[in-house]
């Protein structure tokens, strides 16, 4: 009977030993996986993510550099000086976001580059100080443009090395996923196997967060940004679900960016303006619309061809993100719609000095799209939509201001009927004009 009971207790502690062993094996494995998959999804957020940001707006920004370069070589207006010097802020800034870990071990070719670019830049603002135009000419073709050049590629392949690397990381987070499934899997059917009923419910738990996990990351590499784990509690799996979500929201984010965004100015276009709005009034805060639109602007490009309306667009867009930047809020948002027609939501309080302010500018910078004879006549003659020939003067911009607090229950479609029929009403005005709908 002895023997009995010790051969039986040993079983007991064998047992109860092994199933020990197992479960330790198989949270410790499911643990330090998860780590490792948290680790990585945070490093993808928080770096990679952020890599790719930041090139896209060199990008960007030499882009819009090499074209103000190039109108101000040509025209010589003190205004695109101070556009460009606006530009090489932005680049000192980015210089200065690349030279930070972790960031500057990911890009290592981008500073010495920049570095180089910068310094060919500072002798052709020295020579555009002194208005050496022929100087700064020479400085542009023999330098500034084999640089920017060069620097673009580079910017171009360090993009496509860091979608790689994030394709791949989406991978690996996939593949991880997978293997500590089956293997915490495996751990946890062997301690089923040895009479463990107490790990039923641990066993569960693991099984339905990595199989929940294993599904996000697959959904996501899939392309599905909006899938969330479904997941509760406040535990690692909980934990990097979060991190999932946060993934996915800003792939969703950049997908978006990539296809609404305008190619003229980069400016989100009518899904990004359309959600904004929405969600402005479902949180119930008062904002002002503002819908910008070029008149005589299709005559214009008739006259002058379709590259110098496009000049016109991209500078209109430049003109209106730098009054936006300087007399807005930080939570204003600047769309583009399509052609010349643009959008602002700010405060209400800023409407008004903002659509002076926008006046005022654009009617500084209007006589630099024109030759020497229009601007001096201050007109031209062009056909209008109908085939009538007849003269037009030179182009201006008519703001409508629909404020939210105008209605009761405001929504898209009623602010955007507004505005459109505000703008057919300033568009038969003479000059730049605004108009704004009062608080009933």
């Amino acid at each position: 009977m002895r023997t009995l009971l010790s051969t039986v207790t040993k079983k007991i502690v064998i047992g109860y030993l092994v199933i020990v062993v197992f479960s330790l094996l198989a949270v410790g494995f499911a643990l330090s996986r998860l780590y490792q998959q948290t680790k990585q999804a945070e490093h993808l957020v928080n770096v990679d993510f952020r890599a790719f940001e930041l090139v896209r707006d060199l990008q960007q920004n030499l882009l819009a550099q090499e074209n103000i370069e190039k109108q101000l070589l040509i025209l010589r207006d003190p205004a695109l000086r101070e556009l460009r010097l606006n530009r090489n802020e932005e680049l000192t800034r980015y210089f200065l976001l690349l030279n930070r870990p972790p960031l500057v071990e990911i890009l290592v070719p981008l500073p010495t580059r920049i570095k180089q670019y910068r310094d060919a830049d500072n002798q052709l603002s020295e020579a555009l100080f002194w208005h050496n135009w022929q100087e700064a000419v020479e400085i542009s073709n023999n330098s500034m443009v084999p640089l920017r050049t060069q620097l673009l590629k580079t910017l171009a392949e360090v993009r496509q090395e860091q979608q790689q690397w994030i394709n791949s990381g989406l991978a690996q987070l996939s593949q991880r996923a997978g293997d500590a499934y089956q293997l915490t899997l495996l751990f946890a059917l062997v301690g089923i196997c040895l009479s463990a009923p107490v790990s039923v419910a641990v066993i569960f738990n693991i099984h339905r967060s990595v199989k929940a996990l294993k599904k996000a990351t697959r959904e996501i590499s899939a392309g599905s940004f909006e899938h969330q784990p479904e997941l509760s509690g406040e535990d690692e799996f909980v934990q990097l679900a979060h991190d999932f979500t946060r993934m996915g929201r800003k792939l969703r984010d950049l997908e978006q960016l990539q296809l609404d965004a305008n190619p003229l100015t980069r400016l989100p276009g009518n899904l990004a303006i359309d959600r904004e709005i929405e969600l402005r009034i479902g949180h119930h805060t008062p904002f002002a619309h503002l819908y910008l639109d070029l008149d005589n602007f299709k005559v214009y490009s008739d006259r002058y061809g379709y590259k110098a309306g496009s000049d016109v667009i991209a500078q209109v867009g430049e003109l209106i993100q730098r009054v936006v930047r300087l007399e807005g809020t930080a939570e204003d948002l600047i769309g583009h719609i399509g052609g010349d027609d643009y959008v602002v939501l700010t405060s209400i309080e800023k409407a008004e000095p903002l659509a002076k302010k926008l006046i005022l500018e654009f009617t500084e910078l209007a006589p630099s799209f024109y030759n020497d004879v229009d601007r001096r006549s201050g007109s031209f003659v062009g056909q209008d939509r109908y085939g009538i020939e007849r003269t037009f003067p030179l182009m201006t911009i008519s703001i409508a201001v629909v404020c939210s607090d105008y209605y009761d229950y405001p929504s898209r479609l009623a602010i955007s009927q507004d505005c459109a029929r505000l703008k057919e009403y300033l568009k038969v005005q003479e000059g730049s004009n605004y108009m704004l709908n009062r608080r009933k």
